[in-house]
């Protein structure tokens, strides 16, 4: 299993400090590289890897929004807009969600970075403070009012998402209505004001299965961009409670060991997910006791 979860991989700089420097950002685009997403969240990914499909940032003649993405080792600098998809014999539009987890370190970071940054740009188009337009600023990192001189930037909501065990060879997972038959996965939700991480997770697993928690433990965190989460994924143990469906959110909470995982008993989430790798990480270690 990977170190990291498989979304949370990136190969570019992401340049922070050339984002206000107009010389350098034109010079980058003429000779950058421009990954294009259409308004369905697809990407052209060549089947032949996968890849995605990208093309000289100067000879697009598109007129949407420029995001500097980052800048490879190489020097080579990405760019992402929204647009018309470019076309390709053997390629195909395809979404995050689907083919993030083939991608290279290189690709899958990109495409996150660019699905995340659209989707803020285009529900954020306005100045919360005074209601006027704002104008993208900063190669697509920020917005900028022009009647109260606010200056506002990506939105990301933190959620917290846990591995229940029992300490030894079963995991507690949950499913949704909405979910495919048979899928099952991590207990999950959003940080509220003032809470800390932590203590989200003892009150979202007890809110939505019934379950108290300790030996609560970090794990790793990915950025979820539908529309802006941050995952934070943990794994803790359960210590005591009923295991029932404690609000209107899961229809089903339930027990599974290893065995049962393995033989696709209950339906893995998908490859995309940290739900995944937190399951695939709890699976590939052994039970520490009964």
């Amino acid at each position: 299993m990977s170190d990291v979860p498989t979304l949370s991989r990136t190969a570019v700089d992401r340049a922070a400090e050339r984002r206000d420097d107009t010389d350098w950002l034109a010079k980058a685009w003429e000779t950058g590289r421009l990954l294009v997403l259409n308004d369905g969240g697809q990407v052209t990914v060549d089947d032949d890897g996968p890849a995605l499909v990208l093309t000289e940032s100067a000879a697009w003649s598109g007129d949407g929004e420029r995001f500097l993405l980052g800048v490879a080792p190489d020097g080579t600098a990405y760019w992402g807009t929204k647009g018309e998809l470019p076309r390709k014999l053997g390629a195909r539009p395809l979404d995050l969600r689907l083919v993030g987890a083939a991608l290279s370190d290189l690709d899958a970071g990109l495409l996150v970075t660019l699905v995340a940054l659209s989707n803020w740009h285009e529900t954020h188009t306005h100045c919360p403070r005074c209601g006027a337009p704002t104008q993208v600023t900063q190669a697509g990192w920020s917005r900028t009012c022009p009647a109260d001189r606010s200056q506002h930037f990506p939105r990301t909501d933190p959620a917290v998402i846990v591995l229940i065990h029992d300490g030894g060879d079963r995991a507690l997972l949950g499913r949704q209505p909405a979910w495919p038959a048979g899928r099952y996965s991590t207990i999950a939700g959003f940080v509220e004001s003032g809470e800390s991480a932590e203590n989200a997770v003892y009150r979202e697993v007890l809110e939505e299965t019934g379950v108290v928690v300790d030996d609560v433990i970090y794990r790793a965190s990915q950025p979820w961009p539908f529309p802006c989460s941050l995952m934070l994924g943990y794994e803790a143990r359960a210590v005591g409670g009923e295991v029932a469906t404690a609000d209107d959110e899961l229809e089903d909470v339930r027990w599974f060991t290893r065995d049962q995982l393995r033989a696709g008993e209950g339906m893995m989430p998908p490859n995309a997910s940290i739900a995944y790798w937190l399951i695939n990480g709890w699976l590939d270690r052994q039970p520490t006791g009964d």
